[in-house]
């Protein structure tokens, strides 16, 4: 009888201790007598199988879902492959639990359910010594890192250190759904302070008690850290995640081509609406070049999917102007006009010629759009008569209400669908159960960016590709529609079921990858079958046999 390598001398309490060896009950009896665990767990071993039925009543019975998520977490801190065996087998019922829409409430509580470290804490204090800090990782060969700093937390705002379990859930999601092995994924809280007052004045509060930080120090600050990740863990991907708008377009514009980098609020998003887009055609008939875009929410979101727009219109043969023109903003202060001097400069290639509107309905009217797309985190703002505006427009028109979590959302599934007797076509950030209207059931769309940013990070990552791209979006855009069954689309959903996440990452990593070789961004030799690479880093949550 041979103990694994990794495993020899090792103490039996410190092994079911350690959540990406542990298998609890379900250690043989061989293993417990050759790793010194026997006494140590009840006397009966169980299947995987098992402990998933076991998870899953203990689950179902939770009173709230806040509750189910606490319990999740927990079992992830203790034991890593049970929990992604639970989450994977039940996708549809889980994702909304270990992520949207129930990790917001989950941030918004973070100093009562915190229990212990998932990723690294790095501080505006720490300013000279964040290699040092990335060093006290357990795992070496990170190949992708989600980083916050906190800033703007879903549609809930400034959460501060809180907003920890967005990266923490974000890369759960890249091994829920692409199967990237959860010992290469890194979290981080970049927690430079909070201008949430309520959060500074509470003593549970667990990051730093003070003012954000701004200009110079904090832009050195980022930058000590992008340094720091490529001396550390030179071959990861580095996600930013939920920055303020004014940080994030320029944090994506300084780094995208110096480093391997991504920002999903401005890009993910926009490849997963593209595609929900993309599918819509399936149903309305047209062309993409046909349709006109507005937008309620001018922010990272709203610019980000206007510029993949703008991409795909220029590959179906309009001018980049052309293009632009067929994308239309509204901010808090109306309709993002050419006049105006108050704009950001993210929002100035969608200024257009136009009289003022004060006000969303009044845009509607009299710009006459085919899709209405809300991201800005403003609950109900789609309102009956903006939505029945749109349906005297349109014979299907496009109503997603993308903002997040399900509390921020423009509006219902049954209200978008109420209001336009049942002829919207509507997607939503966080999940609405079916509804239906006159005999007739309507599935809504999920456009979460979990569709594609997992399947974008695992074709970088099988790739070993030097940069993210634009065009990387575009391509998985185009790849998730074409997953869209007729099924899909009888029943109103312009997105694939949930179910097939795993073989939709799958598909979307194989054409990133590919990109990747075709643009010699990869720095790996092309294999002659890519699909294969893809399916060999792809991590499956099952028992190793330890001796």
């Amino acid at each position: 009888m041979t103990i694994a390598t990794d495993l020899q001398g090792e103490q039996g309490v410190a092994l079911l201790h350690d959540p990406l060896r542990n298998k609890g009950t379900s250690f043989t009896e061989v293993e417990r007598d050759a790793l010194g665990l026997r006494g140590l767990l009840p006397p009966k071993v169980t299947t995987l199988e098992q402990q998933c039925s076991k998870v899953l009543s203990n689950v179902r019975h939770k009173a709230s879902d806040l509750d189910k998520y606490t319990y999740l977490i927990s079992l992830q801190e203790r034991n890593a492959t049970l929990f992604y065996r639970v989450v994977m087998d039940n996708m549809f019922e889980l994702m909304p639990i270990i992520y949207t829409p129930t990790v917001g409430l989950a941030c918004q509580r973070y100093a009562l359910i915190f229990r212990r470290p998932q990723g690294l804490f790095i501080s505006s204090n720490d300013r000279g010594r964040v290699a040092d800090l990335l060093r006290n990782w357990p795992q070496h060969d990170v190949r992708m890192i989600v980083v916050t700093d906190g800033e703007r937390i879903l549609g809930l705002g400034d959460l501060g250190a809180c907003g920890m379990g967005i990266p923490v859930g974000k890369l759960s999601l890249y091994t829920a759904c692409a199967g990237i092995d959860p010992t290469k994924c890194l979290p981080i809280m970049l927690d430079v302070g909070t201008n949430n007052k309520t959060l500074r004045d509470d003593p549970l509060y667990l990051g730093l008690g003070q003012d954000r930080l701004r200009g110079p120090k904090y832009d050195e600050l980022v930058e000590e850290f992008v340094t720091a990740v490529q001396e550390v863990f030179p071959k990861a991907c580095l996600q930013f995640e939920d920055f303020g708008n004014t940080n994030a377009f320029r944090m994506l514009r300084k780094y995208q081509d110096r480093v391997c980098t991504f920002n999903d609020d401005i890009q993910g998003t926009a490849g997963v609406t593209l595609s929900g887009l993309y599918s819509s055609l399936r149903i309305t008939g047209g062309k993409l070049t046909d349709k006109k875009f507005l937008f309620f929410g001018a922010g990272e979101a709203g610019v980000g999917i206007c510029n993949l727009i703008v991409r795909a219109l220029v590959a179906e043969g309009l001018t980049e102007q052309a293009a632009r023109e067929r994308c239309w903003l509204v901010d808090s202060h109306g309709l993002v006009t050419k006049n105006r001097t108050d704009l950001a400069e993210h929002k100035l290639p969608y200024a257009h010629d136009h009289a003022p509107m004060p006000d969303l309905l009044a845009a509607v009217e009299a710009l006459k759009p085919t899709a209405l797309i809300g991201v800005s985190g403003q609950p109900a703002a789609f309102t009956e008569p903006i939505v029945k505006a749109m349906a005297r427009l349109n014979k299907r028109p496009l109503i997603f209400a993308l903002s997040n979590p399900t509390s921020k959302a423009e509006c219902t599934a049954e209200q978008a669908y109420t209001w336009t007797d049942g002829r919207a076509i509507f997607a939503s950030g966080s999940p609405f159960p079916p509804f239906t209207l006159k005999g007739v059931t309507h599935v809504s769309g999920q456009g979460n960016n979990s569709y594609v940013f997992p399947g974008v990070g695992l074709g970088v990552i099988a790739s070993h590709a030097r940069r993210v791209t634009d065009e990387m979006f575009f391509v998985a855009a185009k790849t998730l529609a074409s997953l869209v069954t007729e099924a899909d689309l009888a029943s109103g959903c312009v997105y694939p079921d949930l179910q097939r996440i795993r073989e939709v990452s799958g598909k979307i990593a194989e054409v990133v990858a590919n990109l990747a070789f075709e643009r010699k961004l990869a720095d790996i030799p092309r294999p002659r079958d890519v699909a294969a690479l893809v399916r060999e880093h792809m991590y499956e949550p099952v028992y190793k046999s330890y001796v």
